[in-house]
């Protein structure tokens, strides 16, 4: 891998982190907490340019939340 192939991996682990805080501080807003919100591990040891995030496992009642919220934004668009 090259400096500036390693460079653009770097970056988008780091854009994905920020994304990953920006969606976990949203949902928090909301009442809604994702205790495994994370990077996807196996995007991010491959070396992707642009990992994933994995939004995890969640209980019922986290899902019930987050299906709650989602429906009231959907209406209010």
């Amino acid at each position: 891998m090259t400096d500036k192939e390693l460079e653009a991996v770097m970056d988008g682990i780091q854009q994905a982190e920020a994304v990953r805080e920006e969606l976990g501080v949203a949902l928090a807003g909301v009442g809604v907490t994702l205790p495994s919100l994370a990077l996807d591990v196996p995007t991010v040891a491959a070396c992707h340019a642009v990992p994933l995030i994995d939004l995890g496992r969640c209980n019922l009642e986290t899902a019930r939340r987050l299906a709650a919220v989602l429906r009231a934004a959907g209406t209010a668009l």
